[in-house]
């Protein structure tokens, strides 16, 4: 049974864009193999942070992992909503459709909400956390996060 609290916050935590970029440092995060990767899919670069080391795909079963070389931690502006990315994003991917994703959560209501699937839609995009599910307009995630703390272990 979904919770109708939490598709508004969903909604606030997951519609702000992850980052900004300034007109004098127009690409200051080059994309990875990996975030190319995700354009071929369908999907916009910002669902992953910057900080990509590595990448295995299986272009078969669509079988992926992401390795970041240490969890991630970005905040959300304004309301320092916490988005955490684990050391080794893994999931399954087809073009529009990102399945059994492990690995991104997202912190609302006092809470971790693993986000477990994403779908491309036309101009959006659809993330599942559980049964829930929340869409919002891809043009959010143009653009990849930095980081802003790393840790050890995830």
């Amino acid at each position: 049974m979904t919770k109708p609290f939490f598709l508004p916050l969903l909604s606030l935590l997951l519609a702000l864009p992850f980052s900004s970029q300034s007109p004098e440092n127009p690409n200051p995060n080059p994309p990875t193999a990996a975030h190319v990767e995700l354009t071929r899919y369908g999907f916009p670069i910002g669902l992953l942070p910057a900080s990509v080391r590595a990448y295995t795909l299986n272009e078969t079963s669509g079988d992926f992992s992401v390795d970041l070389g240490g969890s991630c931690r970005i905040t959300l502006p304004p309301d320092n909503y916490l988005a955490t990315y684990s050391k080794k994003v893994k999931g399954k991917i087809v073009q529009g459709r990102i399945a059994e994703l492990d690995g991104i959560r997202v912190r609302a209501l006092f809470k971790w909400w693993s986000i477990t699937g994403i779908k491309s839609s036309g101009e959006n995009l659809v993330f599942e956390v559980g049964v829930v599910t929340a869409k919002y307009p891809s043009k959010n995630f143009d653009e990849s996060p930095e980081c802003e703390g790393k840790h050890s272990s995830s």
